[in-house]
Order: structure tokens, then C-alpha cells, then sequence
């Protein structure tokens, strides 16, 4: 039972393009931010004192909005407060005891801007093959092929 070479053709050309579909629609839901049981640790241990627990407002707003090719958040200080309803001296704050405990990790990038970024064993947006250059681990915001780094540089250039 052999198939003609122009069916076969047709029938890896269909394949091809139901891949392309599947991928596309995988990249639908975007909206969506992955939390690992490494991550609900972590919220159990913010809940454990009252920094912890006004800190998870600031901690659940950056989880919510991570970029999903490098897994951080680029915002200054005062777009932030404004955003959470607090002072920036309240960010401040947080921010700091959430480095404290390594939940995330500052990254300077431009005058009082910088990128904040969360474990990507914790909480994830992206594909999971793209982790291992989440800027929590690099501390960069750099991926692979340069591409992050190249997208804030433009935000700036403006």
C-alpha cells in the first residue's frame, strides 16, 4: 500500500499547516500566567507575616503582567504605586523585602526604571523551553537572541 508522491506531499503539507495552527492557537492563550507548586509555596510564605502579606499585592500584580519571553516586568517606581493605589515609598518597600526573600530581582534599565523579575520555576508566562533565559536567571534582560534588550533600547530611543 503506497501512497503517490503527490498525495504524501499533500498530506505533509496539511500536517505542517495543523502544526501552524496548533502553535498559533497555544499562543492564544497568552492571557493566562502559570503558577508551579514552588510558587504557591511562595505565597504561603508571604502570607506568613503582615510585610509578606501587603507585599503579595505588589508580588501578584508583577505575576500578572510578566513579559512571557524574559519573565519580568519593566515599570518605574511611581507608575506602580500609582497602579496599586499606594505611595512609592510603599513600593519601595515591598520591593525591597521581596528581594529579601529572593522572590524577585531588580533590574536597573533606564534612570528610576528598571525590570522586575520573578522566579520562572514560581510563575511563568511563556514557553517553557524559553526559562532557562528568564532574566531571574540570568539577570539579564537579554534572551538568547538579543531580542529583549533590543525592545527596551526602542521603548527608550523615543
Amino acid at each position: 500500500m503506497f501512497i503517490d508522491s503527490e498525495k504524501r506531499l499533500k498530506q505533509l503539507s496539511d500536517e505542517a499547516k495543523k502544526n501552524t495552527e496548533d502553535l498559533e492557537e497555544a499562543k492564544k492563550n497568552s492571557r493566562f500566567t502559570q503558577v508551579s507548586p514552588k510558587g504557591w509555596e511562595r505565597v504561603r510564605e508571604l502570607l506568613k507575616d503582615s510585610q509578606g502579606i501587603s507585599a503579595l499585592k505588589l508580588y501578584s500584580f508583577l505575576a500578572e503582567h510578566i513579559d512571557p519571553t524574559c519573565g519580568a516586568v519593566v515599570a518605574d517606581q511611581q507608575f506602580l504605586a500609582e497602579k496599586l493605589g499606594v505611595s512609592r515609598s510603599t513600593i519601595i518597600r515591598w520591593l525591597n523585602y521581596l528581594e529579601s526573600k529572593n522572590a524577585l530581582v531588580r533590574i536597573p534599565v533606564a534612570g528610576k526604571v528598571c525590570a522586575y523579575a520573578l522566579d520562572p520555576h514560581e510563575v511563568w508566562k511563556g514557553y517553557n523551553t524559553t526559562k532557562n533565559h528568564a532574566a531571574f536567571v540570568t539577570k539579564t534582560l537579554v534572551n538568547k537572541d538579543g531580542d529583549i534588550q533590543r525592545r527596551i533600547m526602542a521603548m527608550f530611543s523615543n
